[in-house]
């Protein structure tokens, strides 16, 4: 990384009050580091150096940072989908799986919760998280948005923005610009305060307004098209002094970078000649809700298609997500996705590496950062037509006669060779060499001569996790959902202490009003829950009339988002969940007055789409008692008592400094069940320093808490059964639905636990479940690798680590051509023992590994002799180093280990 540095010198600048520098046209490129360097006012900053400062620009090719064009790589982290005791750790693997770049959005409802407000502290304290980023010496790219999207919580946009009278979002409208333009410039005005500008010294070296816009700009007439030249004018207009991008946006003026999101850009071309090719979101897994399968992207594909992007001219790549997360408390976005962002990324939901994804794409990584000289030097590559569904592209630098064919001794040459077939391998002849590519894949060559990497040939280890989460291993083109769930887990607690909360209208805040409201509007987000209250009259008639006609009268709502339970005289009558959906719900009635209860709850508000500040929640249209003797009885116009939110929530019962005053009392272990039950214990963290998990499967919805730290909302929803593939072929266009892991299980049965949430003993949980479940089946443990393997041929190409640049002339070196194995458990976990160890022909995958007709009889004692006892080991795959037990035959090593923790010394002390 250029010009990191332990200190930097700042000038001084003087900034006019229409933040821009005085004298300086606002769509002018400034020149920082020539600025200040004539300046020459300099002083020493104590705090946030991290690079020599420098300018940032850029041309058709990629990215001019300090002077010279870059290849980068990026790893998108959203800094509150973790807490700030994560972000070190997550960003130096991001740096180790090699990104040079964090990526992340802001999150405006975080940030300004009420108008005026700011919070910038624990998890949305983003000037640490940039500070963080710097001191890693990565770079930053921060997507201010500030409609963010995200599978947030109204994507980023706070609610109280939709009671500002006469706004609409996101179009050329005075009220909506006057707020976006004030939180734009809040968020730009402290980077720059607080000296996180590339120009200052900072990380920060690219910024997005707005979010994917051309997706929707038609649905606002010509009213979307001026206000996406105002978004980007004003952005222009804020002094950061860094390059800005728009997303998906085909119409973006000449001074904004218009950018791909999908799961393959390769094909992707900017509006201009003068722009870099851009991929902002690389969605390399995806989201899931409650009741549905979860997702799987094969690492084949996910490096087939970035290696595509590189290929062809690619100049910036991001993963969306590299790192995704938790939605803590009621951040996850609508309708009803889950807790969980995992989103299938490189690292997964607690930091830990994903494998073989995150080590497939760190060797791509390597490879292409290989190639980064000759990428960089070429200003468009040459393209060779090999087959049908075969090229190649080739980059060289260091070319007064470029385009010709030079030898391959001259300057320096790196190339990609495709093979686009989805089903059969391809063998082509390039420069005068034949090379074999698997079916849908692609070879990096960085010297034009020597394979270094193939999209489709997988050496990294997978990795099976503990804890009951779906571990897949991928070989042989198979996708093998695992539930490694520990069999031994106890409850966490059989002392519970709960708590009845009461249905309905409960404090002295409730008020009553004809006519149904909308949810939004009347609790401001405030909380999932309100209550809907109205009494109705029943004749005999209408009793007799039912008995008579052997039929129940309904309730019927007209359209309904996201849950509804419908009460009848203080008992559950049923419940809906759905998105705008009609509801017809059968009541148990009786004559005289009847009271009618509608709970209305969202799960996550509206994240995607134009006109979010109308899509509302609860119920739309009429509200109507079906199958009177009489006719129907509208209940749209009754008078209906409100009540916001549940009276736990007010008292804050799951806080650590609640009292018992609440009317907390002992749960008997044979207690009967009953529905919106509030539950309380108190635990022992697990030893040692792995990530926490809480097991709710036992449960069925609600929310949970603990030491007051909001976990998230829970849901025991389980998927479909079918819709999972029995093997997943990595081959061919991924999509949505491809892949899909988790049939006939609960879509989400674990929850995280940061580890700063807790503390050694006497942790609080609080629990509010709305069914009839109790909680003594609740447990808790610790997230680890248990098993690794993998298999590597010797065949395969060498170590990434065994090339190299010459300082010289850049050329590219090759100093061991033997291929490698490499095993690591996770971090202070020791590999404990080899469980199974061949070199030869094995047969299966992890898991299910067995001798072939060629064993090596000395494999296990090599491999134990190189590995047991060590976080990580390395092996040789070659004759030399196992023995060659079979001639003439292409050889390869199989191995299956096990990792174990440190002793656990908080149990050693305490025994």
């Amino acid at each position: 990384m250029e010009g990191v540095v332990n200190n930097f010198a700042l000038s001084i600048f003087i900034w006019d009050g229409k933040r821009k520098m005085a004298g300086v046209s606002r769509r002018k490129s400034l020149n920082f580091p020539s600025i200040l360097t004539a300046l020459s006012i300099h002083w020493t900053i104590i705090a946030g150096e991290y690079f020599t400062p420098f300018n940032v620009t850029y041309d058709h090719r990629a990215l001019i940072i300090a002077g010279k064009r870059r290849i980068l790589i990026s790893a998108g982290i959203h800094y509150p989908r973790a807490t700030p005791e994560m972000w070190p750790k997550l960003i130096a693997r991001s740096k180790e799986g090699g990104a040079d770049v964090i990526e992340t959005y802001t999150f405006w409802n975080g940030h300004e919760p009420t108008r005026g407000q700011y919070n910038f502290e624990g998890r949305y304290d983003i000037v640490k998280f940039a500070k963080l980023v710097g001191s890693h010496g990565l770079y930053l790219f921060l997507r201010i948005g500030p409609y963010a999207c995200a599978e947030w919580n109204f994507g980023g946009f706070p609610v109280w923005l939709r009671d500002i009278p006469g706004i609409e979002f996101r179009t050329d409208n005075a009220p909506f610009k006057e707020e976006m333009e004030r939180y734009v410039k809040k968020i730009v005005d402290l980077m720059i305060a607080e000296s996180l500008f590339s120009w200052q010294g900072g990380p920060i070296i690219l910024l997005q307004i707005e979010n994917e816009y051309g997706n929707f700009e038609s649905s606002f007439g010509p009213k979307g098209k001026i206000y996406m030249k105002w978004a980007a004018e004003m952005a222009v207009g804020l002094g950061a002094g860094v390059p800005w991008v728009m997303c998906q946006q085909t119409d973006a003026p000449e001074y904004i970078i218009d950018t791909c999101n999908a799961y393959y850009c390769d094909g992707f071309t900017p509006n201009s000649e003068k722009k870099p090719k851009i991929w902002t979101e690389n969605w390399d897994g995806g989201f899931a809700d409650w009741g549905e399968r979860l997702p799987h992207r094969p690492s084949e594909d996910i490096a087939f298609a970035i290696a595509r992007f590189f290929q062809r001219g690619g100049s910036l790549q991001n993963y969306y997500m590299y790192f995704g997360g938790t939605n803590f408390g009621r951040t996850a976005g609508g309708p009803a996705q889950i807790t969980s962002y995992d989103y299938d990324a490189p690292l997964d939901e607690y930091g830990l590496p994903r494998q073989p994804k995150w080590g497939h794409l760190k060797d791509l990584h390597a490879a292409i950062k290989l190639c980064e000289p000759a990428l960089v030097a070429a200003d468009s590559p040459q393209y060779i037509k090999l087959g049908p569904k075969q090229e190649a592209h080739v980059y060289r630098g260091a070319s007064n006669n470029y385009g010709q064919d030079l030898s391959l001794n001259e300057g320096i040459c790196a190339a990609f060779i495709a093979n686009i077939d989805e089903h059969e391998s391809a063998t082509v002849k390039f420069y005068g060499q034949e090379y074999t590519l698997p079916p849908w894949s692609v070879s990096i060559l960085p010297d034009c001569r020597n394979t270094a990497f193939n999209t489709a040939k997988v050496t990294a280890q997978t990795s099976i996790k503990t804890v009951g989460s779906d571990s897949v291993s991928v070989g042989n083109n198979s996708l093998i959902p695992q539930l490694s769930t520990k069999s031994n887990l106890e409850s966490i607690s059989q002392s519970w202490m709960t708590l009845k909360e009461p249905l309905g209208v409960w404090g002295d805040k409730n008020f009553t009003s004809k006519g149904i409201l909308e949810h939004l509007n009347v609790t401001k987000d405030q909380s999932d829950y309100l209550w809907y209250l109205t009494r109705i009259y029943i004749s005999d008639d209408d009793i007799s009339f039912w008995k008579q006609k052997d039929v129940s009268p309904t309730i019927d709502i007209d359209s309904m988002r996201d849950f509804v339970r419908i009460f009848v005289n203080g008992q559950l009558a049923g419940s809906v969940k759905g998105k705008w959906i009609k509801v017809v719900q059968p009541v148990n009635l009786v004559q005289g007055y009847n009271d009618i209860l509608l709970l209305s709850e969202t799960v996550g508000l509206q994240n995607y789409g134009a006109f979010l500040e109308k899509d509302g929640a609860g119920f739309k249209g009429q509200i109507k008692l079906t199958g009177c003797k009489n006719g129907d009885i509208n209940l749209t116009t009754s008078l209906w008592t409100y009540q916001v939110g549940l009276k736990g929530e007010f008292l804050k019962v799951y806080d650590v400094n609640s009292t018992e005053s609440a009317g907390w009392t002992e749960l008997p272990n044979d207690a009967i069940p009953t529905i919106f039950s509030w539950y309380k214990t108190k635990f022992d963290a697990p030893g040692r320093t792995d990530p926490v998990a809480l097991d709710l499967s036992s449960m069925g919805k609600g929310q949970a808490w603990v030491n007051g730290h909001h976990i998230g909302r829970y849901w025991t929803l389980v998927a479909p059964n079918n819709g999972c593939e029995r093997t997943c072929d990595y081959r061919g266009a991924y999509g949505f639905d491809k892949c899909r892991t988790n049939c006939g299980e609960i879509t989400q049965a674990w929850y995280h636990i940061p580890r700063s949430w807790l503390n050694t003993s006497n942790n609080v949980l609080v629990i509010f479940e709305e069914t009839d479940r109790t909680p003594f089946e609740i447990s808790i443990s610790t997230r680890s690798t248990e098993t690794i393997c993998a298999q590597v041929s010797e065949k395969h190409y060498p170590p990434l680590h065994t090339w190299s640049h010459s300082e010289f002339d850049g050329k590219i070196s090759l100093t061991d051509k033997a291929p490698e194995m490499h095993l690591q458990c996770d971090e202070g976990h020791t590999i404990s023992s080899i469980e199974f160890a061949s070199y030869g022909d094995p047969n299966g995958s992890c898991q299910t590994f067995s001798q072939g007709k060629c064993h090596a009889a000395n494999s296990l004692s090599v491999v134990s002799q190189a590995c047991k006892g060590r976080n990580s080991c390395s092996i040789g795959i070659s004759n030399a180093v196992v023995g060659d037990a079979c001639r003439h035959i292409v050889k390869s090593l199989a191995v299956q280990a096990k990792c174990s923790p440190p002793p656990d010394l908080s149990i050693s002390a305490s025994s």
